[in-house]
């Protein structure tokens, strides 16, 4: 596996854990009816949090850049729910990442 390789997995993984973060945080200090929809995140943040992993065991190249895509989506509309509800920590954060996901898989495919 190549630095790129390496350094784009990275990116895309921490990404899809620090997702992962947020919605168990969600699901655990929000009321019922928020709570179940904050659980069907979690649930879908869990299989990103997987299949962000696969690259790592089997050197996947073609897996790896559409996981990140996922990846960039998923932070990019985080992104703009933060500008949304007018937060600039979860608007930069995820843009930021995103960003940082974008630039990792150009190197990775370059």
């Amino acid at each position: 596996m190549s630095i790129p390789f390496l350094f784009c997995a990275f990116i895309t993984a921490v990404s899809a854990v620090v997702s992962l973060g947020f919605s168990i945080a969600a699901a655990f200090n929000t009321a019922n009816d928020v709570r179940r929809i904050a659980l069907y995140t979690c649930a879908r943040s869990v299989a990103l949090v997987l299949v962000s992993a696969v690259p790592f065991f089997t050197g996947s190249t073609p897996w790896l850049p559409a996981i990140a895509c996922s990846m960039i989506i998923v932070q990019g509309c985080d992104a703009t729910i933060g500008v949304v509800i007018k937060d600039r920590m979860k608007t930069f954060g995820p843009a930021g990442t995103a960003l940082l996901n974008l630039a990792a898989m150009i190197w990775l495919l370059s």
